[in-house]
């Protein structure tokens, strides 16, 4: 059985604190609009390393999750792979879809496993879409964001070093698992940050030595929030106030605004 409408706002730190396992693009929808699109909703959990949406492959279906998270990965011509987006509750997996027939262009997988998580048939979603009411505007907001998104991974890739990289993406891991500790492979932290198993091994042991984290036997825990910020780069802030943005208006107007403070304090 699907949720009924929230009547909460998000709060609006930098951080997004705990809330009830429900998408926040559905909870952002009108009362209205909510009760008509969640009839053609379907409750799924999600497993890890579970591939929804591959290269090429037409999108079938929508993925609106509840928790846990996904990972976006550009697919190279020898297999290799790369991270581009990170999509949590705050968000949805396959967008495109909008376009009928529109083939997948990245590989999604569930990176963050959960129980709940909300699926629509693409057909659906086209529909809900050529409505050009809320859905159509919210879900817009969010495909912006997202380009954003990618827009500044891209830079991060490409200016901050590994150690920052690696302090970004556990700490937007933490904030859409809800938990200090979650599976995480090396093998994986390699493929998302474009990088060697070997430099991965120095710095995820250079993080636990500075007792930011610890990491056993494919697990890791956030030990010291703070220190793992501070050691990140400002593209944790960005990005993640980009995708806030899409559900609480008022924050957009504070992403250049900090960017020029930090510009100014350098």
């Amino acid at each position: 059985m699907l949720p009924k409408h929230p009547s909460t706002q998000l709060p609006s730190a930098n951080r997004p604190p705990p809330a009830p396992n429900l998408n926040r693009l559905l909870a952002a929808l009108p009362g209205e609009d909510y009760d008509r699109i969640a009839q053609t909703l379907e409750l799924i959990p999600l497993e890890l390393k579970k591939d929804v949406h591959k290269p090429g492959d037409r999108i079938q279906h929508v993925y609106f999750p509840g928790g846990g998270f996904f990972s976006m990965l550009t697919v190279l011509e020898d297999g290799g792979m790369v991270e581009v987006a990170t999509v949590g509750r705050e968000g949805m997996i396959g967008v495109s879809a909008v376009l009928d027939d529109s083939p997948a262009m990245a590989l999604s997988m569930v990176q963050g496993e959960t129980d709940i998580c909300f699926r629509m048939t693409a057909d659906a979603y086209r529909r809900e879409m050529d409505r050009h009411g809320a859905f159509y505007e919210l879900l817009t907001r969010f495909g912006q964001a997202l380009v954003g998104f990618i827009m500044q991974s891209t830079a991060c890739n490409a200016m901050h070093s590994v150690e920052q990289r690696l302090a970004r993406w556990l700490l937007m891991a933490q904030d859409r698992m809800g938990k200090d500790e979650f599976p995480l492979t090396q093998e994986f932290v390699a493929m998302m940050l474009g990088a060697s198993r070997p430099t991965v091994t120095v710095v995820a042991g250079t993080l636990q030595k500075a007792g930011l984290i610890t990491y056993h036997r494919g697990r890791v825990t956030i030990v010291d929030r703070e220190k793992l910020e501070s050691a990140s780069c400002e593209c944790y802030r960005t990005a993640t106030e980009l995708l806030r943005a899409v559900t609480d208006p008022s924050a957009a107007s504070e992403v250049p605004l900090k960017a020029r403070r930090d510009r100014n304090a350098r």
